[in-house]
């Protein structure tokens, strides 16, 4: 009897198409606009890299010395899309094949060659140029002979051996172990080589589980990268792009991740990342060093996200790739300032194919910005959405540094772990976008309490090894409202102080106390800094200011409250191929707002209401309404306040004490929130995580517990409520609520 013989299929020849797919894109018809002009331009690109080649001992084009480890890789990857691409006019082109072949094998004996020292930093030779080089090798196929092939594979086992991936610490963790794992399945791609598969998927297993310290993701949401800097941005883009990439061009392969905590990514899309994208842009807050790298990088940063997201959507679940495309289509369609989808155009023609896909999809509903607060206590970052308006909240604790600065970037960002609070109105998407960092005053950042002390470019050591001594950062919310309080130690310097911020419908209201420092200059508290020309009106007879288009100040009557306003000069970085960037000037207006607390004050402090978006009828109202409000405490022991018309008390507690009608054993945060229905609920927290147990009481007659909370160790109803709480230590500075009937 005859039978058919099995065909052996390479498992590695899907893996290079669906590469291809992935990465250099698909989806969409080469022959329509905008993906026809954009494909030509990249073939007319590819063609000038191509007949601008002159290689030499120096270099590979005239223009780009050696060991010119971005500029070079990059191009040669850019011939190699124009190869594989259609449309390009270049598809297929054997000729361009071979200078892409002979420019990766020149540069490798050069420059990347087994052996060679590393030369400057670490992730050019591990990440960024072995990834390029590779990519371009799988692009162009069977041009580049076998024994290119083996040589380049050899270049890169040189440096990045398997031991790199043996221990998950280091430069070896988080968004970097994710990096080394493309770069490694590259290198078993091209060599077909199986066990590299295997370890390329292996080694990403430390990246999925929530951990409690350093670099990964945590459970309130946190994602932390160089141990101590928040970083959805940049390093949590990368992350969740290579993650993606990778779960999209294994799938159905023999390696295809099937790890179960990779649901723990999936959950990272609306609990890490969504929270600090707001209409497009990702707050800076959550950037790092990478603030200051260009104008409107929020939004790069941002769009850099949203396209992770729905290239992840493609293996996740069908509920969830629903909800991740409304939500992207929401921020493409809120984001005018740097449209999306035009942006798309131009640095990933395969997320412009999703994207116009869900932007021309009827049934897809755009979502709208999530109303509500986000605290993530471990990375000491909050987030706040009120009506019309958006805030983010940076704070810094003995856990997370002050600031990043590394690589000769952020130099000045001192003052951003300050307690610097961020505001979006309508129509403010590029307030921090256009050129702010280039040009604002690094000592009056909005929000901040700081010492006027001048300090060194890259004051502090690099890599946010800036960790000052407080350990009370964090605070209580109930998703809707918050109470958020920093322990504020400054950055070499003897300032201390004590901020508060309550979150609230369409206001955030902003406590200081216990301001002291010896450092023989000023300290400030920069109530705003707006990169605006708009006409402020102050009037501190009745306790207002409101800045025209942007929104009102409301302060205690006789508070004297500085202002300027200033046109103030910057330098751009301006990225050119092949350097690291020209300074373009550039001019913005400022309109600043500030208490002077005085040369080394002691126990200063401060109380002033911000508005975002209100009128100034709406301001002025506010401010005749001094019991809108009511501050029941600002001490450097209890700073809280209560909210008659939204039925909130919230009472930050430095220090055990009473504060109206709540009183706590013990260093907490408790925000109280009374209901139409005739019941309440209490939201309690331990942001410095060292609390055994808690007892909080509250003058208030209380009828019954409706809904307990796993560490409520015990409950006393009647004339008032008190409740013990056991160990809180161990939830991270989170949130704990219970509900009660009032009696």
């Amino acid at each position: 009897m005859e039978t058919t013989p099995r065909v052996s299929i390479d498992p590695f020849v899907p893996l290079r198409h669906r590469w291809r797919d992935v990465t250099a894109g698909s989806g969409f018809d080469a022959t329509a606009e905008p993906y026809r002009t954009r494909l030509a331009r990249l073939g007319a690109k590819a063609a000038g890299h191509r007949d601008a080649m002159a290689p030499s001992d120096a270099s590979l084009w005239p223009d780009l010395a050696f060991p010119s480890l971005g500029a070079t890789p990059l191009r040669l990857r850019t011939m190699a899309r124009a190869y594989a691409l259609p449309g390009t006019g270049l598809t297929g082109d054997a000729n361009l094949a071979a200078a892409v072949a002979n420019g990766l094998d020149h540069y490798r004996r050069r420059v990347y060659a087994e052996g060679a020292d590393e030369v400057g930093n670490w992730w050019y030779w591990r990440i960024g140029t072995p990834r390029n080089l590779l990519d371009a090798a799988l692009l162009i196929g069977p041009h580049l002979t076998e024994r290119r092939s083996v040589a380049l594979r050899e270049a890169v086992d040189h440096f990045l051996p398997e031991c790199h991936l043996d221990d998950y610490s280091g430069t070896s963790t988080g968004a970097n172990r994710v990096d080394l794992c493309v770069v490694t399945l590259l290198r078993a791609i091209l060599g077909a080589d199986p066990a590299k598969a295997a370890l390329a998927v292996s080694a990403l297993s430390p990246v999925f589980p929530y951990v409690s310290e350093g670099d990964g993701f945590y459970r309130d949401g946190s994602f932390v990268q160089h141990t101590t800097i928040p970083y959805q941005g940049t390093y949590g883009a990368s992350l969740l792009s290579g993650l993606a990439t990778l779960f999209a061009v294994l799938r159905g392969s023999p390696w295809e991740i099937t790890d179960p905590n990779r649901q723990v990514v999936l959950d990272s899309v609306e609990r890490t990342f969504a929270p600090f994208v707001h209409d497009g842009l990702c707050m800076d807050l959550v950037s790092g060093r990478a603030i200051g790298r260009r104008p409107y990088g929020d939004h790069d940063r941002g769009r850099a996200i949203a396209s992770a997201i729905l290239l992840l959507g493609e293996t996740a679940s069908a509920a969830e790739r629903s909800r991740w495309q409304g939500m992207v289509k929401g921020w493409a369609l809120r984001d005018t300032h740097r449209p999306m989808l035009d942006a798309a155009e131009h640095d990933d023609l395969g997320f412009h194919a999703r994207l116009a896909a869900i932007l021309d999809d009827d049934a897809v509903p755009a979502a709208d910005e999530p109303a509500g607060h986000r605290l993530l206590a471990m990375s000491a970052r909050a987030a706040h959405r009120g009506r019309g308006w958006c805030a983010g909240l940076s704070m810094a604790s003995h856990r997370i540094g002050h600031y990043e600065h590394g690589n000769g970037e952020n130099l000045r960002g001192w003052h951003t772990g300050s307690g610097m609070l961020y505001w979006w109105a309508d129509g403010h998407g590029d307030q921090y976008s256009d050129s702010f960092w280039a040009t604002v005053d690094p000592y009056r950042l909005p929000g901040t309490t700081v010492s006027t002390r001048r300090l060194a470019d890259g004051a502090g050591e690099a890599w946010g090894d800036t960790c000052p001594p407080g350990r009370w950062v964090g605070g209580a919310t109930d998703g809707v409202y918050a109470t958020v309080g920093q322990h504020l130690n400054g950055l070499e310097s003897t300032l201390k102080a004590f901020k508060s911020w309550f979150f609230l419908d369409d206001a955030v209201v902003c406590l200081g106390a216990g301001i002291t420092g010896e450092d023989g200059v000023p300290v400030e508290t920069i109530v705003d800094n707006r990169r605006t020309g708009a006409p402020l009106t102050v009037d501190e007879g009745k306790g207002w200011a409101h800045l025209e288009g942007h929104g009102g100040y409301v302060l205690p009557c006789g508070t004297r409250l500085r202002t300027l306003r200033e046109e103030r000069a910057g330098r751009d970085p301006a990225p050119r191929e092949g350097r690291t960037g020209g300074l373009d000037p550039v001019t913005r207006s400022y309109v600043t707002l500030w208490f002077d607390h005085g040369v080394d004050p002691v126990s200063a402090g401060y109380v002033y209401l911000l508005l975002p978006g209100a009128s100034p009828a709406e301001t002025r109202a506010r401010a005749a309404d001094p019991g809108w409000a009511r501050v029941l405490a600002n001490t450097a022991r209890q700073q809280g306040v209560q909210v008659p018309s939204l039925g909130i008390t919230a009472v930050n507690f430095w220090n055990e004490g009473a504060a109206g009608d709540l009183a706590a054993s013990a260093p907490c945060a408790v925000l109280v929130r009374e209901g139409g229905d005739g019941t309440a609920t209490l939201t309690v927290s331990d942001p410095r995580r060292d609390l055994d147990e808690l007892t909080v009481t509250w003058r208030r007659p209380v009828a019954e517990v409706l809904r307990g909370h796993p560490l409520l160790a015990g409950a006393a109803t009647g004339a008032g409520l008190t409740l013990t709480f056991g160990r809180l230590a161990g939830r991270g500075g989170g949130s704990n609520t219970v509900t009660v009937r009032l009696a």
